[in-house]
């Protein structure tokens, strides 16, 4: 259980903050921005819930919730010792449960003749916004990945989650009939 009493400590007003493991790095760094991008994916998902019917407002949730737990993995750099951490990690059980729940959403949509412009509803605006936010997040787990060891998962995750918003938008778009397509060289009015 976490307990906070105090909001303000002032061990980062040198630039350093901690992470899971206790260590100090500059807030300039890779994970910490990569931990930054999550902790914005969040806020987004937070923003798409608010606006979300309560079937999708119920997965986002969920999300919301796997996204605390992803950065709770990220901020515990991996070490032989560290697999079976306290806070956990993601696992390939959460990359199921994405995938089962795009699988029920897509059911229900008509299939593809174009790509989809972000936009419709503003549930789908959001959701749009935060799958856009996702693709950075997982960009900037990748930049960490590049010199240090992160939980493979944490992308993979990402990867899936990315699909999941796309789905959700064309969802909260009357299942895709009110999606707005891209027209080649063309304009609307």
């Amino acid at each position: 259980m976490v307990y906070l009493d105090r909001i303000y400590t002032r061990s980062g007003d040198q630039g350093e903050t901690s992470l899971g493991d206790g260590s100090r790095v500059q807030k300039t760094s890779q994970r910490i921005t990569a931990h930054g991008a999550i902790d914005e994916l969040n806020a987004a998902v937070g923003v798409a819930r608010a606006n979300a019917d309560n079937h999708i407002a119920a997965c986002l949730a969920e999300i919301q919730n796997t996204l605390f737990d992803l950065g709770a993995d990220l901020c515990v750099p991996v070490t032989d010792s560290s697999s079976t951490i306290s806070t956990g990690r993601i696992t390939p059980a959460h990359i199921q449960a994405l995938e089962s729940t795009i699988d029920s959403f897509n059911n229900r949509l008509e299939p593809l003749t174009s790509f989809v412009l972000p936009g419709g509803s503003q549930t789908a605006a959001t959701l749009h916004l935060a799958r856009t936010i996702c693709r950075r997040a997982e960009i900037e787990v990748l930049r960490v990945a590049e010199s240090e060891t992160v939980n493979q998962q944490l992308l993979i995750y990402l990867n899936r989650l990315s699909d999941l918003l796309f789905v959700l938008a064309r969802s909260a778009n009357n299942d895709g009939h009110d999606d707005i397509l891209w027209i080649p060289g063309g304009t609307t009015n």
